[in-house]
């Protein structure tokens, strides 16, 4: 049994008779409702996870019922329409009342139940979501119910019981962090703190100071490390580490102890490291640029992120998690994706992986107003991205790596900071970087918030 149940709602007991026949023939437990009234009763005492709702029915109409459900808080499950009498604009006034969806009779057995298989997956997502909202962003779940995450849940909840280090390897935007959190979440860590360092996004001469705190004059300031006692601390992108800071790093944990910059006294640490990185560290080890003893300390347990176009069969649910978390997090429109448009998400290369997919689906969210997300709508939004993509690519590679390094960091705080208007706070919140250190980036390129501002303001 599936433990789920579902309420059907129409005046014809034929079609009652054959939706419940079907349905049950799939494991749901199913409840039958001729009228309005009888269809209020049965959810108030029964509490059904999804409803089927007639429109034409006689006396109160299913489109009455769903205005009264939803205006008032009485309905919190996913309501999906159905009538012989459908249009455009019913469909449409349907959806903009709450419906999931909209079906015509004659139903069809195998669009009924899709429909009410990506339905219910739509509001566990979403009542995740809920679960996830204190959180900046979502980034304890793996989505998707592929054969290649299938095998990753199932490393990491393997991974997770033990206390080794673990090296997460994966390309930019595939989940890294999501994987490391997940990992904390099935560990006997869980109920300590999750500590990140986004090390890219630190100065290299504060790198110390942020992972082994300070003592100075008596005070202590802990560093990252202490934060994580107990807990699991995270550390993103340890290519990027100088030699120096890899060689404390690499005594700390030989030692399974730090000095503070300024201090004296060793702190014991007791912490779980999970290191992340998108290089070739067995690469940057034969270039010398990492220490090979550091390698081997932190690739203990080694997971590979797999890049998205490895599970593209996830991309569905993929954006249905990213629409409803960004819709309650930002307070944005809410728009269906027609099954055009996830067609043509699924025949995207996604080379930004699922940070690439979730920023695509918060500029549909903010820059169009329709009710629906359109095939057309997505190939053209693909279309700019990879034009404007491939035209910074011909730019970026004839330069030093330190001066591409460069273009795009500037072109990055650029777009992120139009796109939170001008609002440094909010940019760095969502880069990772410290105030100080982003405003000296900021300064350091030129780039004044004020004029942001400014230009949104007029």
């Amino acid at each position: 049994m599936t433990g789920q149940t579902i309420l059907v709602v129409d005046d014809e007991p034929d079609i009652r008779e054959i939706v419940r026949e079907i349905l049950e023939d799939e494991d749901y437990a199913v409840l039958t409702a001729e009228n309005a009234e009888d269809a209020r009763q049965l959810q108030r005492k029964r509490h059904p996870d999804l409803v089927l709702l007639d429109i034409w029915m006689p006396g109160i109409d299913g489109i009455s019922l769903l205005k009264e459900w939803f205006s008032r808080d009485q309905l919190d499950v996913p309501v999906i329409m159905i009538s012989g009498h459908g249009n455009v604009e019913t469909a449409v006034e349907a959806i903009r009342y709450g419906a999931y969806d909209f079906l015509e009779k004659p139903l069809s057995t195998p669009k009924l139940l899709v429909t009410i298989e990506r339905a219910l997956q739509s509001d566990r997502l979403r009542r995740e979501n809920l679960r996830l909202r204190g959180q900046l962003e979502p980034t304890a779940t793996l989505v998707g119910d592929s054969a290649v995450l299938q095998r990753l849940r199932e490393q990491i909840e393997r991974v997770a019981t033990t206390d080794s280090w673990v090296l997460i390897t994966g390309e930019p935007g595939s989940g890294k962090e999501v994987v490391a959190r997940s990992l904390h979440a099935h560990s006997p860590r869980s109920d300590a703190e999750f500590v990140d360092a986004n090390l890219a996004a630190i100065p290299s001469q504060s790198i110390a100071v942020q992972l082994f705190g300070t003592e100075e004059g008596g005070v202590k300031r802990p560093g990252r490390f202490e934060q994580a006692k107990g807990g699991t601390l995270f550390l993103d992108e340890v290519g990027d580490l100088d030699m120096e800071t890899q060689a404390k790093l690499l005594s700390a944990l030989e030692e399974s102890r730090f000095l503070r910059v300024g201090g004296q006294d060793y702190v014991d640490m007791d912490v779980r490291v999970v290191a992340a990185t998108n290089q070739d560290l067995e690469k940057a080890v034969s270039e010398g640029r990492f220490r090979e003893d550091l390698y081997y300390r932190l690739n203990v347990l080694p997971i590979r992120v797999p890049p998205l176009r490895d599970h593209i069969e996830d991309v569905p649910q993929l954006v249905d998690f990213y629409l409803h978390w960004l819709v309650e997090k930002d307070q944005l429109r809410y728009r269906r994706f027609t099954t055009g448009a996830l067609n043509a998400l699924r025949n995207h290369h996604w080379p930004g992986n699922v940070r690439e997919l979730k920023n695509l689906i918060q500029r549909l969210l903010i820059l169009n107003r329709g009710e629906e997300v359109t095939a057309n709508e997505v190939e053209t939004a693909l279309g700019d991205r990879d034009a404007s993509t491939a035209q910074f690519s011909e730019s970026v590679f004839s330069k030093n790596l330190r001066d591409a390094r460069e273009q795009f960091e500037k072109s990055y705080l650029e777009f992120h900071l139009q796109r939170v208007r001008g609002n440094v706070s909010e940019l760095a919140q969502y880069a990772g970087m410290e105030r100080t250190h982003l405003y000296r980036k900021l300064k350091s390129f030129g780039i004044d918030p004020k004029t942001v501002k400014d230009a949104e303001g007029r």
